[in-house]
């Protein structure tokens, strides 16, 4: 059989135990936490980069939310992956029905790879490894999970049960699937040094795995059968059918499949796992993430503008202002232009309650950072007050906003740095630094940069009503 390894990236999720950081406009997957400069999608694209020419290796299928399509396509061309086929859930059902979406448009020959997009390795030599020990096993019909050789008692990880080993293969015949344990649990298995951490990354031949979703999880092949079947093409984007979508079950890869593949006789699908010692971290927690990182004497781990007297074994993280302790141990101290979370370091699993407190007052900021990205560039709530906002917005070379009007504004554009085309009424004309505009309210008009720098301009607000939604588009590219 001539398969080739497509990498499935599964890119959906909100990521709100690293709220204020991550929020579900823009979440973990595209921050870039790990200190190399590159978001945790692009890690995980570039993956499989120097594998061995022996494995024939497609572009990578991309599973993820409508919402995130643009920051997906954007990040993956500055990481210079190409021809990527960005799959758009048009609701989240977790791993199972995204993994199954991309089987149904992957080649019926591929043996599929699945990657979580929010994971952290840090060292890809022994990974690629694992995968070129997996890829044999997957082409020849086995379901081969990745397990995480564990350096601790973790409850807030799955456990997978080694048996026997599989040949010389340096894979292991899978005894059982385990949930989150007690810590008195997650000791004994540690002790044992039978359990491997389930790290959720998955290498199956598509024909397998969809001969085993026909099989245990019916209603969830279905939907998604309907849903690719009546898919919609667009731009570089493949967007499932909403209405038939809609009806599929939400489960995870683990308890839809996983669990029930272990001595399951009619299927006789053999599962596999292989030992993966790699760095890798979940970045569940802000207190995984202080694991990961550089750390002081004191067993501080700082990022940003930060003064820290007497503390210790803490993460002290500022994105814009001064960030000072004072005499306190074991905490975390997350700072952003619009929220601070403090928290004991030993509670961080938690912090996705603060989230759904803050979802509760209806407050945006548990959606959205004061800064936006949208699919032309980032707008920046700079200040507000009654009856005005002051906006920073950059717009990307060669990209241009909506052309729109408002009912309740007007606006004053004033160009920081480049050159703005502005579309005011029946005129079209070029505004150059320190140069502005007046938009008065009810007219037509649009924002482009035609040039080859990005445009930054302040955007001053005045009127009875300044909420988004007091947009009438026009005409849009997005």
């Amino acid at each position: 059989m001539n398969s080739s390894l497509t990498p499935v990236i599964l890119c959906g999720g909100s990521g709100t135990r690293l709220w204020p950081l991550s929020r579900e406009a823009f979440p973990k997957q595209f921050l870039a936490l790990t200190g190399d400069g590159i978001s945790m999608l692009q890690a995980t694209a570039k993956r499989l980069d120097g594998l061995d020419s022996q494995i024939p290796k497609t572009a990578p299928i991309v599973v993820c939310s409508n919402e995130h399509r643009f920051l997906a396509a954007q990040q993956l061309h500055e990481a210079n992956i190409a021809d990527a086929k960005l799959v758009l859930e048009p609701f989240s059902r977790n791993t199972a029905p995204a993994l199954t979406l991309a089987a149904l448009i992957a080649d019926p020959d591929a043996v599929m790879l699945a990657l979580p997009a929010d994971h952290s390795i840090s060292n890809l030599e022994p990974l690629q490894e694992a995968i070129r020990t997996a890829w044999h096993l997957a082409r020849d019909g086995a379901v081969v999970t990745f397990g995480v050789v564990p350096n601790r008692a973790e409850i807030g990880y799955g456990y997978i049960k080694k048996a026997e080993k599989v040949g010389e293969s340096g894979a292991f015949n899978v005894d059982t699937f385990n949930e989150k344990p007690s810590l008195e649990v997650a000791e004994s298995y540690v002790e044992s040094g039978s359990y491997l951490w389930n790290s959720g990354i998955f290498m199956v031949r598509v024909g397998q795995w969809l001969k085993a979703m026909a099989t245990l999880q019916p209603s969830i092949l279905t939907a998604c059968e309907s849903a690719v079947q009546q898919s919609n093409y667009d731009m570089d984007f493949i967007r499932p059918e909403c209405a038939e979508f809609s009806t599929c079950p939400s489960d995870s890869i683990d308890y839809a499949v996983m669990e029930h593949l272990p001595g399951h006789r009619s299927l006789d699908i053999p599962v596999y796992v292989v030992p993966l010692d790699a760095g890798w971290s979940d970045l569940g927690a802000w207190d995984a993430l202080w694991d990961l990182m550089e750390r002081d004497d004191n067993g501080n781990a700082h990022v940003g503008n930060t003064v820290c007297l007497d503390t210790h074994n803490s993460l002290i993280f500022s994105e814009s202002r001064l960030v000072a302790t004072l005499g306190v141990e074991s905490i975390v101290v997350v700072e952003t232009p619009d929220a601070v979370l403090v928290v004991d370091k030993r509670r961080t699993q938690d912090v996705k309650k603060v989230v759904e407190k803050v979802k509760i007052q209806r407050h945006a900021l548990a959606h959205s950072h004061r800064k936006v990205h949208r699919p032309w560039g980032w707008y920046d709530s700079v200040d507000s007050g009654s009856r005005f906002q002051v906006k920073r917005i950059v717009v990307n070379p060669g990209a241009q906003l909506s052309l729109q009007m408002h009912h309740h504004r007007a606006e004053h554009w004033i160009v920081v740095r480049g050159t703005a085309q502005v579309t005011k009424g029946d005129e079209t004309f070029l505004l150059g630094e320190n140069e502005s505009t007046f938009i008065p309210l009810g007219h037509i008009h649009r924002l482009s940069n035609p040039g080859k720098l990005p445009l930054e301009i302040i955007e001053v607000q005045s009127g009875a009503y300044l909420g988004e939604d007091d947009i009438v588009r026009i005409q849009s590219d997005y």
